[in-house]
């Protein structure tokens, strides 16, 4: 016990460190012309090492939140309205999505087209009609992995309250800080860490894996290069799926900072009562009328 004690108390003095380290040497990691500063980045953008900077970070940031909590209040307004920028925007591609496919009926089926052409400012972009229609899936996927947090603020996602909602107020913030913590954070750290692997084995070559220490891996910094995946499942299908790869990444993220700022909501509404429930809360409205209907779009 006292051994892994040891451990975590060494690991975050070390995050501190490792974060000047990287801040002040930034050809070691950035700078991509260099295959070794490419391996370091992929290993440490997955590793123990980047988990204590960034656990090093929200520490910092908690600790300062607990003593003055208008900062506190800040942080949670400033990533609310990121996920809430985020979603509204990537929500977007629902439309572009349901425009995509009524072109892509009317070209095939009524005037027989087999290529689709864009030519913005000039620029040209042909592709089959089948690589449209399978592109379909990444704004479909940019939907679900965009909004997940800005569905979370809205309050949109399905909840089971038996044992929630009896609970009377501090007790509710009480469970929503424990799942936070334990739940919402474990689960993202784990899926960034694979995910992370799993993008860049299908960027470059040799593959890359979680299990690769970084000896092994700067031993293949020799022979690394370039190797984006291209390859779809028909022939004249969409081939761009390592944009998806980037979207479980932005999933990961985006959740990962909406639990920091739930934990931080919950534990400001849990210090100042009952009356500070939704305080600075920015939800879409239906507008003036319409309050029936709420929650219900």
């Amino acid at each position: 016990m006292f051994t892994g004690l040891a451990w975590l108390v060494s690991q975050i003095g070390l995050g501190f460190y490792n974060f000047a380290y990287a801040v002040t040497h930034p050809g070691l990691w950035l700078n991509w012309a260099d295959r070794e500063a490419l391996i370091r980045f992929i290993y440490y953008g997955g590793s123990v090492e980047f988990f204590f900077v960034v656990l090093d970070i929200v520490l910092v940031i908690t600790i300062i939140g607990m003593i003055y909590r208008p900062f506190m209040w800040g942080c949670v307004r400033g990533l609310e309205g990121f996920a809430n920028l985020v979603g509204r925007t990537a929500a977007w591609a629902g439309l572009i999505m349901v425009g995509q496919q009524i072109i892509i009926v009317f070209l095939q089926s009524i005037f027989r087209l087999g290529e689709i052409s864009i030519s913005p400012l000039g620029i040209g972009f042909t592709q089959s009609v089948s690589w449209y229609a399978e592109g379909l899936k990444l704004w479909n996927a940019a939907v679900v992995a965009l909004c997940v947090a800005y569905t979370f603020v809205q309050g949109g996602h399905v909840r089971v309250d038996l044992i929630y909602a009896p609970l009377k107020h501090r007790g509710k913030r009480l469970v929503d800080m424990f799942g936070s913590l334990f739940f919402m954070i474990p689960v993202c750290t784990l899926m960034w860490m694979y995910s992370w692997f799993f993008l860049w084995r299908h960027l470059i070559t040799p593959k890359v894996s979680a299990s690769d220490n970084i000896d092994l891996l700067m031993r293949k910094a020799r022979i690394v290069k370039w190797n984006v995946e291209t390859i779809g499942f028909s022939p004249d299908g969409f081939n761009g799926y390592f944009l998806f790869k980037i979207l479980i990444l932005c999933f990961v993220a985006l959740v990962f900072l909406q639990a920091i700022a739930f934990f931080y909501r919950s534990f400001l509404e849990f210090v100042e009562g009952e009356d500070s429930v939704g305080k600075y809360m920015d939800r879409d409205t239906l507008g003036d009328g319409e309050e029936a209907y709420e929650g219900t779009h």
